[in-house]
């Protein structure tokens, strides 16, 4: 962006605040009520887009609710496939969620300058997919009222032997970081201020390293289950680590990309290279580390042959997952062709394809390619397959809207603080 970065704010962390008359009691109010302001104010494109997405908000609203009041049943889960279509997209988000911080490595650790104006971008995406990583947790309980129980100091956790409970901490404490870096960021350039490192730089650092927990605990989350070989692997973890690395990167370059077809704001060229040249690694790496699943599985003839087999080629007539997850390595396939062309860091139609493609792929890969076969065959050697209900894919596009309205709404703020005057510049004497 060619808005002014958090280096280049103005002023300087000791100098007096311009509204010092009422302090932050005063100043931060303000902020809040002008952050209210520009969320809710925009051009004929931003209602119709948000409107889009309160419908399918509400849509999603709606189908939950009759799963509430109908029960489980609503749903195509049963004791033999217990998570379904919530849980794959919980596990995708939490990818998500921590692919979206690393934008922060190249910025700080490295200080990529450019890199510092969309910073921002992958914090605020951050956020969003924690909360939808919530809300998925939330609608496949089946008594959402016992919600409390995971709550630290209020139910019963069983901390520190429950991987369960680490998740909760690790993804609770995620949210709180970036809401703080977010939340600090966005107010000093609202002030006209650079950001006091004190205040900034232990949390960056520590959102690195929580970024990297968050998908790990995830990993062992699965791969502790003893009763699912299928989860059993060393490297699901790496495997998830690499797939964070591409769903974030490719979801800021789409954002980027879109910003630049629907606003006046200009976007520097140098980050979206960046994130290319990222994604031109790990999208290989991702592949790799399938292909070495897939040969340990099929090569030695482990306990959980079976689950792979159904998973890839079917397994005894029975083949639900087999176009999902070929789909899916053709669609990892093709981005990771078109990443590799050179015409690609020119072309944003082809970046732009190349993003999608992987998205989905991973979405995929990470969700029904992943979580499904790990209860096929079920512990009693039965074949019980598993396709989401009507009532799963409504519940699923609202909590995947309301997520985008956060994402969209917050990122709007954040454009609008960093491009207008700011309080200093505002209340700065002009010069004759």
């Amino acid at each position: 962006m060619t808005s002014p970065t958090m280096e280049h704010a103005v002023g300087d962390p000791a100098s007096p605040q311009p509204e010092a008359s009422g302090g932050h009691a005063a100043s931060y109010p303000r902020f809040l009520w002008r952050s209210l302001s520009m969320a809710t104010d925009g051009g004929p494109l931003f209602y119709a887009w948000m409107f889009l997405l309160t419908a399918l908000a509400l849509v999603g609203l709606n189908g939950w609710a009759h799963q509430a009041a109908e029960g489980m049943i609503a749903t195509h889960m049963t004791d033999h496939v217990s998570w379904g279509l919530y849980i794959a997209n919980f596990t995708f988000m939490v990818g998500l969620a921590a692919g979206g911080v690393m934008m922060v490595i190249p910025a700080y650790l490295f200080h990529d300058k450019e890199m510092h104006d969309i910073v921002i971008g992958g914090e605020l995406l951050a956020i969003a997919a924690i909360a939808m990583c919530l809300l998925f947790v939330n609608v496949d309980l089946g008594r959402p009222d016992r919600f409390w129980h995971i709550i630290p100091l209020i139910g019963r956790f069983n901390w520190p032997i429950s991987m369960l409970t680490w998740d909760v901490l690790v993804l609770t404490g995620y949210l709180a970081i970036n809401l703080h870096i977010c939340g600090y960021l966005l107010y000093m350039r609202h002030l006209g201020r650079k950001p006091d490192p004190r205040w900034l730089m232990p949390f960056v650092l520590l959102s690195i390293v929580w970024a990297f927990s968050i998908h790990t605990v995830t990993a062992f989350l699965y791969s502790g289950l003893g009763g699912r070989p299928f989860w059993n692997s060393a490297i699901l973890a790496p495997r998830f680590l690499a797939s964070a690395f591409i769903t974030g990167p490719a979801f800021i370059i789409l954002t980027m990309l879109v910003i630049r077809r629907t606003t006046h704001l200009k976007i520097a060229e140098g980050p979206i290279q960046t994130l290319i040249s990222i994604m031109r690694v790990t999208v290989l790496i991702n592949l790799f580390l399938v292909a070495s699943e897939v040969f340990t599985e099929f090569y030695t003839g482990g306990s959980h042959v079976s689950s792979a087999r159904y998973l890839y080629f079917g397994l005894h007539g029975h083949s639900g997952l087999v176009p999902w997850i070929w789909t899916a390595i053709a669609f990892n396939v093709a981005a990771a062709v078109i990443l590799l062309t050179p015409a690609v860091r020119q072309n944003h139609k082809l970046l732009a394809a190349a993003c999608t493609l992987t998205f989905i792929g991973v979405w995929i890969e990470k969700g029904m390619g992943l979580i499904i076969p790990g209860f096929i065959p079920s512990t009693l050697h039965e074949i019980v397959e598993y396709a989401p209900s009507l009532t799963e894919w409504k519940v699923t596009v609202g909590i995947w809207a309301f997520g985008l309205m956060i994402f969209t709404v917050a990122l709007k703020i954040a454009i609008q603080v960093y491009t207008e005057p700011s309080v200093a510049e505002q209340t700065a004497p002009r010069s004759p």
